[in-house]
């Protein structure tokens, strides 16, 4: 299984063209051999923060689109591990609360994570794909 961070998320929703071919790859394998893709429950709240924000436009209405999330991804809830590792993520990390939960979610769930952010790739806390 491969940890998806939300930008992923709206990009393969809208086809934006920034997906790296490394992670089109992983996505795709990952699809292939059934091994699946997730996303952190907190993941839907920050998706729904950016539609609200109008970060991103939807073709189908905020609620639906997040079905059509949880449908289509495992959505890994936040456990006491996680919310306990997310404050023990190394000073080179970002402070976001929302990238912190995804980095400690990966952490515990020892998954790798797709990202384009270059200071949770720099970071090296977390195992990424770019």
């Amino acid at each position: 299984m491969i940890l998806l961070d939300t930008h992923v998320v709206v990009w393969m929703a809208s086809g934006d063209p920034r997906l790296s071919g490394k992670a089109q790859d992983a996505i795709h394998n990952a699809r292939k051999s059934e091994r699946g893709l997730a996303i952190s429950d907190i993941t839907l709240f920050e998706l729904s923060l950016l539609f609200r924000k109008r970060r991103f436009e939807l073709a189908v209405d905020p609620g639906s689109f997040l079905s059509e999330v949880e449908r289509r991804f495992v959505v890994l809830p936040i456990t006491a591990n996680i919310a306990l590792q997310a404050f023990d993520l190394p000073q080179g990390y970002p402070n976001d609360p929302v990238d912190r939960m995804i980095g400690a979610t990966a952490l515990v769930q020892d998954l790798p994570l797709i990202t384009a952010d270059k200071e949770i790739r720099n970071s090296g806390a977390v195992p990424t794909i770019w």
